[in-house]
């Protein structure tokens, strides 16, 4: 017998399994579940297959995220290992369906569960605070409709204090970054609603917004959470478990804020009435043969006085609401996309200034 390297059949297999890890660790496979089954309440098996080949896949119970059959298509993630047994075997850490009937069937049994649970239930909504001046948003810079949601959000009402926790708004990753991002700003409690954004997209790009521990941690959240995913048409599990749900990220903007012009309008309207309402009651008392000057005189200063009040309240409300006032007390705004190497545009009281984004990271 030719000299060659000797193991042990442990050995061999740690060798083995150690390159295998190094040179195929997070690969995704994508193929038809056949004999799917569940042992002990703790491990999951199932062969995935197409024409030619099947491979045999193991995971454990609580990764298993969306409900999958037999017969449905699925793309895992995972890396292929030898087992004692010397059997071949693909570890799977993530999976989700692919193609319209098998996410629609996925989808399908997990809100049933769910709702089983009562974890849709109306009576377990929060109420989205009518004002508030600390925004949390989930969501990709670079997804569609994050820009128009700022946008938006900034026209219609100023003030708002916008913090953002970037993550994957689809693939096999993003469900647990943003089960991360919503425990983040729970841990802190610095913000008073959580907004999770992400524009239209395939069914196949959305499907990550039905997995289980995703669903579970908006529901759970103690900030009351808004979605904008997708367009009107589209429906997720976290949508449903959201304490308000938009139609987009452009819808969640104008749910979340009241319009400056028509709260200006508002406040104009009400000043009108009450100086209507005011100069009514003082012809009133002047009419009155049985008031006397000096009375018609108190009321109309005690009239006056509240009118006052109001009106100085009307224009601090208004001031407030003057973004050139909130730039002049050193805030800035800036548009544009937050990558590297991008160019956004700054606003300050009396300057415009184009700058080069050189690094982006976390706040801590």
């Amino acid at each position: 017998m030719d000299e060659g390297l000797k193991f042990t059949p442990t050995d061999f297999a740690a060798v083995v399994n150690q390159s295998l890890e190094y040179g195929f660790s997070n690969i995704l496979i994508e193929g038809e579940v056949a004999s799917f089954k569940i042992n002990q309440g703790k491990w999951v098996f199932f062969d995935l297959k197409d024409d030619n080949a099947t491979v045999s896949c193991f995971m454990v119970l609580y990764q298993l995220r969306m409900p999958i059959e037999d017969g449905m298509k699925i793309i895992v993630k995972g890396t292929p290992k030898i087992t004692k047994q010397g059997k071949f075997s693909f570890t799977v850490t993530a999976l989700k369906p692919v193609g319209e009937g098998s996410i629609k069937k996925s989808f399908e049994i997990l809100k049933k569960k769910l709702a089983d649970e009562g974890l849709f239930d109306l009576s377990k909504k929060r109420k989205i605070p009518e004002y508030f001046t600390n925004l949390g948003v989930i969501s990709s810079p670079a997804a569609a409709g994050y820009a128009d949601f700022i946008k938006i959000l900034n026209a219609r009402w100023g003030g708002i204090k916008i913090k953002v926790a970037k993550t994957q708004v689809q693939g096999l990753d993003a469900p647990e970054q943003i089960i991360r991002a919503i425990n983040y700003f729970n841990e802190r409690g610095d913000v008073e609603v959580i907004a999770i954004l992400r524009g239209g997209g395939l069914a196949d790009d959305l499907a990550c917004f039905n997995d289980e521990g995703l669903v579970r941690a908006v529901a759970a959240s103690k900030i009351p959470i808004i979605t904008g995913i997708g367009h009107e048409v589209d429906e997720s599990l976290v949508d449903l478990a959201a304490d308000r749900r938009a139609s987009t990220p452009s819808n969640a903007a104008e749910l979340l804020t009241p319009d400056r012009k028509d709260v200006l309008r508002v406040a104009k309207s009400r000043v009108a009435d009450f100086y209507a309402r005011l100069c009514s009651a003082i012809e009133a008392e002047k009419q009155s043969e049985y008031r006397s000057v000096e009375r018609v005189s108190n009321i109309a200063k005690v009239k006056l006085d509240d009118f006052r009040k109001i009106l100085e309240n009307q224009i601090k409300t208004l001031e407030a609401l003057n973004p050139d006032e909130v730039l002049r007390r050193g805030y800035s705004i800036i548009t544009g996309k937050i990558s590297p190497g991008d160019v956004v545009k700054i606003t300050t009281f009396d300057k415009i200034i184009n700058a080069e984004i050189k690094e982006v990271y976390e706040r801590k």
